[in-house]
C-alpha cells in the first residue's frame, strides 16, 4: 500500500491517499510517511484489495490511535486551477475493509464497493476445493479469524460484519455490502461526506474505466511471507505441505 499526502489548500486540510495491496511492509511504510506530519484527525481516503490480515489490523490499530477517519474513493490530485477532489466509484476490499472500520468517523460513498469474503490459506485461494490442507493449516486460519474477530469489536465493528465475510467461501465472487449492510456492520457512522472530508468535492466525475479488482482472499502467511505478487490481489504465499512457522493470516 502507498500512502501520500493530497494538498486542499487553503480551504481545507488535506487527506491521505493509502492505495494498493496491504503487505508485511505496510505499517512500517505508514510510519515512514507519517513521520514529521501532523496527521492526527485526518483522513485517510482507501482504495484497496486488502492483504495481510495482521498487518492490516497493526496499520487499523494505528488509525485508531491517531484518531484517523475513513472513507473509499480515488484521490484525483488538481492541476494548476482544479482543486483536488476523491471520486467516489472506488473499490475497498478484503482487509480494506477492516482499515475502513479502523476510523474513528467512516463514511462510504453510494458509488463505492465494499465487499467482503472469507479467511483462506493464501497459497490456495485460486483451487481451494482441490488443494490440501494440515491440522496446522486450520490452526492458523482459526487463530487468526480470533485476532480479527477481537480486532472488529475493539474498532466498533458488529458481529454481522464477520458473519458476512466468513461465509463466503473462495470459490465465490466476494459479496458487496449493500447500504443496510454497511449500517448492521457498523462500517458507516455517518452519512454526511462533510463528517470527513469537508470542502471537498467528492462528486467529481469517476476514472473513465474503473472495473471490479480481481477477486482479493483472506489466506494464512507465515509472520515472515514472501512479498505480495504486483496484482489486484495480495498473494500471501504459504509453501503447501511444509511444517510452518508460527503463521498469519492475510486477506488475500
Amino acid at each position: 500500500m502507498k500512502f501520500s499526502w493530497v494538498a486542499c489548500e487553503p480551504n481545507c486540510r488535506g487527506w491521505v491517499s493509502a492505495v494498493g495491496i496491504i503487505t508485511a511492509d505496510t505499517p512500517k511504510e505508514f510510519e515512514e510517511f507519517s513521520r514529521g506530519r501532523q496527521l492526527g484527525g485526518a483522513t485517510v481516503v482507501l482504495d484497496s484489495s486488502g492483504g495481510s490480515v495482521n498487518d492490516a489490523i497493526t496499520l487499523g490499530r494505528r488509525f485508531r490511535n491517531l484518531g484517523l477517519l475513513t472513507t473509499v474513493g480515488v484521490s484525483l490530485r488538481g492541476g494548476q486551477s482544479a482543486r483536488p477532489a476523491v471520486a467516489p466509484e472506488a473499490y475497498c476490499e478484503s482487509m480494506c475493509v477492516f482499515l475502513l472500520l479502523a476510523g474513528k468517523k467512516r463514511y462510504v460513498p453510494e458509488a463505492a464497493h465494499v465487499r467482503v469474503h472469507q479467511i483462506w490459506m493464501g497459497d490456495r485461494a485460486d483451487d481451494a476445493k482441490a488443494a490440501s490442507y494440515s491440522a496446522q493449516d486450520l490452526t492458523i486460519v482459526e487463530r487468526d479469524i480470533g485476532r480479527l474477530a477481537k480486532y472488529t469489536f475493539d474498532m466498533g465493528g458488529a458481529g454481522d460484519l464477520l458473519s458476512l465475510a466468513l461465509s463466503v467461501p473462495p470459490w465465490e465472487d466476494l459479496h458487496e455490502l449493500d447500504a443496510g449492510e454497511l449500517k448492521l456492520t457498523n462500517l458507516v457512522t455517518t452519512d454526511l461526506v462533510a463528517d470527513v472530508l469537508p470542502h471537498v468535492d467528492i462528486s467529481a466525475p469517476a476514472m473513465a474505466e474503473l472495473a471490479p479488482k480481481s477477486q482479493a482472499r483472506f489466506g494464512a502467511e507465515p509472520e515472515q511471507a514472501q512479498p505480495a505478487k504486483s496484482t489486484r490481489t495480495a498473494e500471501a504465499l504459504v509453501p503447501t505441505g511444509s511444517v510452518a512457522t508460527p503463521a498469519t493470516a492475510t486477506q488475500k
